[in-house]
């Protein structure tokens, strides 16, 4: 086992720089015993690592190689089986239960007490130790194998040192010089001693030799420990002049410290006091302009605004802990809060004064603007207070109380002035609508629309009465639009009644649009766009501080709905008098309705686009609604008067009237909606109609007693279907398509019954054919019917000779010219559709003669030439 031991250590733990302590011969427990070897080791460098190597012999020799190494540190029990009996098996406990049966129970023995004492020494007791005898868990080994086995103690597991190279070969050389060294160990350790003894004398003998040289040495040495006395000496003396020099050193040291302190307090003391100064002083110039300075002249409205602005910056300074309870820092606030209240104060006097002033002025105004149709602009007014805009930031800033009383004198002034202005800029716009009719139809108890206005408006919405009520008899729906005379003076009128409607919005527009604007600016309320995280300020000293995104939105919400009430305040009246100007619009004439609605849409899309929640877009928004109403009722009552027509009984009906007003009304629709915004709302209003004018047009065609109702059907639907091809429109594509299809049917079923009347008997003579063919006679056999022989044929046929049938066709004509209008000019039409059917029945009655009579040579006493003679000669006749 020794020289197993031996070689092991010398060719696979050596070249790793590891030294093995024990060494066991095991085999697995339960398997062919294929032998192997468990080495404990240590490595010799530190830190030092203690493994545990499973070493095999090779298969192609007899050298070892490493198979496998754990680290004790991985190993967590060593379990013996048996603490009393002997037994050469055990287990190891790595990350799994490894197994084993050594050799001999002496070397598992061995081997544990090794692994147990590198647990003590490297792994502080780590290891649990089961079934193991408690005589191998002792500090201290038995001499013998056990010892040279487990390495010794602790200390001789460090102290073991391999031999080298050399040491071995002199151990050879010694061991060969003395034959006796291996067969007699007590003769050769014997003989070694002799010769140690030999080398201790001669090394005495050396010694005593040179005694001369250690007496020198020993001299030597008591000359050197006297010059180091010396030495000791001079440094006691540095020593003393070096504490000296240490303490005058610290002192400096203290003194300049001190200063340092007291130059540090006084740096400090100063930018305070600069700090105070730079931004707690304000100039004589500004104290001079803030007291009396002129708020009326351009220079002194900058000197104030300069000298607000700096008192402002004065105030706002953040200061420092412990500035407000000095003297002069309390002084200072106290004349800022003074100069402030004073100048508010002025200001709020001068600007109550400049709205006051300004509003007599404007209204001085108002009278070079009554005659046209004009609204004052108030920009001179809006320039001139513009200048105060930054004071009015600072009195918002500072007094704002003050502000607030200030917005609300505005207001009020301004609510006045512009109720009057629009007042009268109504009225005029409502006495030059009602004017229109009185132009085009002089109907109206006006003397001339430019005379002075002394009208009011319930005596103009008298007069819109009057006017609708004589022009509603004339061209106000769908069933009087066909008179053209009528229908020239209302386009007329309309388009004149768009153009006023359309100079009251462009005169609103811009009015409500600049004040509102004026508005946010001089009272700063106008919307700031938000930062990404929020928005910073900067204070006077310059320290940054970041106000919180929400808490800006909400202010920019809050300003928006001040400009709102504001606003609300200052045009409360626009709404009520647009909605009354849309009233008596409509009263006028309800297909203005249209125009209202496309002006309307517009101004409210335009308004939109510049601000969606301006005060203009929502007012307008709120009129369009009443306007779209009014729409809808105009449409209503198109169609209730549809449903409400009636007809003559004793004329023939033609053309119906609202046929010919949904034509005219289309056409001023298709000229009135030409790219306007709200295009759906005439689709809508287009198919209500036309399934209107369909279901009326069926219900006359059913009530009408003196013209045939496939001819009422046919020429109207003809006409509708005339009127969209023209006009192109394409949400009626579909009814357009039903108007053909009707008028189709109804000319083929006029043409069908029509044609029966003069060919009659030989219609019923060839019907009776048919049904005996159709109840399975042979056509060759009908001849043989009584009913319908040769004999019969001839009969019938001699009834209808040419000329009979070419009286019977002018007869027909006359009738049919009797049954058309002739507005729509269908009477060629239809006659040639007679004509096409007429041969037609010719030629299926020829066809039937020839196959029910065949070789009887009975023809028809007129060709098809002869009827197209016929028909050719009687519409020229006529």
């Amino acid at each position: 086992m020794t020289a197993i031991k031996h070689a092991l250590q010398r060719d696979i733990f050596t070249p790793n720089d590891e030294r093995l302590l024990s060494i066991v011969n095991v085999c697995k427990a339960g398997k062919k015993k294929k032998n192997c070897f468990l080495c404990a080791t240590v490595t010799t460098e530190r830190p030092v690592q203690v493994k545990v190597v499973k070493v095999k012999k090779s298969d192609k020799g007899d050298f070892y190689k490493r198979q496998m190494a754990w680290e004790l540190r991985d190993l967590a029990e060593v379990d013996a089986k048996d603490a009393n009996k002997e037994n050469p098996e055990f287990d190891l406990h790595f990350e799994k239960v490894y197994r084993w049966v050594a050799s001999s129970t002496a070397e598992k023995n061995s081997f544990i007490s090794c692994i147990w004492k590198l647990n003590q020494r490297y792994l502080r007791k780590k290891v649990e130790f089961v079934n193991v005898s408690s005589q191998l868990l002792e500090e201290s080994v038995p001499s013998g194998e056990s010892q040279s086995v487990a390495g010794g103690d602790e200390d001789a597991l460090d102290d073991y040192q391999e031999l080298n190279a050399r040491e071995e070969q002199d151990i050879e050389n010694m061991m060969e010089v003395c034959e006796c060294a291996i067969s007699n160990a007590e003769a050769f350790a014997e003989k070694l001693s002799r010769e140690l003894q030999v080398l201790d004398g001669a090394n005495i003998q050396s010694i005593m030799a040179s005694e001369k040289q250690v007496n020198i040495l020993m001299q030597l040495l008591d000359e050197a420990l006297t010059e180091v006395d010396t030495i000791e000496a001079k440094l006691l003396s540095y020593e003393e002049m070096l504490q000296s020099v240490k303490e005058q050193m610290d002192q400096i040291s203290q003194s300049n410290r001190l200063i340092q302190i007291s130059n540090t307090n006084n740096g400090k003391l100063l930018d305070e006091i600069q700090f105070l100064v730079n931004y707690m002083d304000l100039s004589k110039g500004h104290i001079r302009a803030l007291q009396e300075g002129d708020l009326s002249s351009p220079k002194g409205i900058e000197a104030c605004i300069n000298a607000s602005e700096a008192l402002l910056q004065c105030m706002n300074v953040a200061l420092r802990p412990g500035h407000d309870k000095l003297m002069a820092v309390k002084q200072q606030q106290h004349l800022f809060a003074e100069l402030r209240d004073v100048f508010a104060r002025r200001l709020t006097n001068h600007l109550n004064n400049v709205f006051v002033h300004q509003g007599h002025d404007q209204s001085s105004t108002l009278s070079q603007h009554t005659a046209e149709l004009t609204l004052p602009k108030h920009s001179p007014l809006h320039r001139d207070l513009l200048r105060y805009a930054k004071l009015m930031e600072w009195l918002k800033n500072t007094q704002r109380e003050k502000y607030e009383g200030l917005s609300r004198t505005y207001v009020d002034y301004m609510t006045r002035l512009y109720e009057r202005e629009i007042k009268d800029f109504f009225e005029v716009a409502k006495i030059k609508m009602a004017g229109t009719t009185k132009e085009g139809k002089g109907k109206f108890g006006l003397h001339g629309s430019s005379g002075k206005l002394t009208g009011s408006t319930s005596s103009l919405n008298k007069l819109a009465v009057s006017s609708s009520n004589s022009r509603r008899s004339q061209s106000s729906s769908l069933l009087d639009m066909g008179n053209m005379s009528a229908s020239d003076l209302d386009v007329a009128d309309r388009t004149k009644f768009d153009k006023i409607f359309e100079q009251v919005l462009s005169e609103l527009e811009p009015l409500c649009l600049a004040e509102q604007d004026f508005i946010s600016k001089f009272f700063k309320l106008q919307q700031q766009p938000t930062l990404a995280q929020g928005e910073n300020t900067d204070d006077p000293d310059g320290v940054v501080h970041a106000r919180p995104v929400s808490e800006h939105r909400h202010s920019i919400s809050s300003e928006k709905d001040i400009v709102r009430q504001m606003m609300n305040k200052i045009f409360q009246s626009i709404e009520t008098e647009l909605n009354s100007l849309i009233a008596l619009g409509d009263k006028i004439d309800s297909f203005n309705s249209l125009y209202m609605l496309v002006k309307m849409s517009h101004h409210v899309w335009t308004a939109e686009n510049v601000d969606p929640a301006s005060y203009l877009s929502t007012t307008l928004g709120n009129v369009l609604v009443t306007v779209k109403r009014n729409f809808d009722k105009c449409i209503s009552g198109q169609i209730r008067q549809m449903e409400e027509v009636k007809i003559s009984k004793k004329s023939k009906v033609g053309i119906l009237p609202f046929v010919t007003g949904f034509e005219e009304f289309a056409e001023l629709a298709e000229t009135i909606f030409r790219n306007a915004e709200r295009r759906g709302d005439l689709d809508k209003a287009y198919v209500k109609l036309i399934r209107a004018v369909f279901m009326n047009v069926e219900k006359v065609a059913n009530e009408s007693q003196k013209t045939p109702r496939d001819v009422v059907m046919m020429e109207n639907f003809h006409h509708i279907f005339s009127t969209l091809s023209r006009l192109k429109i394409s949400c009626l594509e579909a009814e357009r398509k039903e108007a053909k299809h009707k008028y189709t049917d109804h000319l083929q079923s006029y043409v069908i019954n029509s044609l029966g009347q003069p060919l009659e008997k030989l219609n019923h003579f060839f019907e009776g054919v048919e049904a005996r063919v159709a109840q399975g006679v042979r056509e060759e056999e009908v001849s043989y019917q009584l009913a319908f022989n040769k004999q019969e044929l001839r009969k019938v046929i001699k009834e209808y000779p040419g000329k009979e049938v070419k009286k019977g066709l002018d007869n027909l004509y006359k009738k049919v010219d009797k049954h058309l209008c002739e507005e729509e000019s269908l009477l060629q039409v239809v006659w040639h559709s007679m004509q096409d059917e007429f041969i037609r029945q010719y030629k299926h009655f020829e066809g039937l003669i020839n196959r029910c009579y065949p070789g009887s040579g009975i023809t028809m006493d007129f060709t098809i030439q002869d009827m197209l003679e016929y028909f050719s000669s009687i519409a020229q006749s006529h």
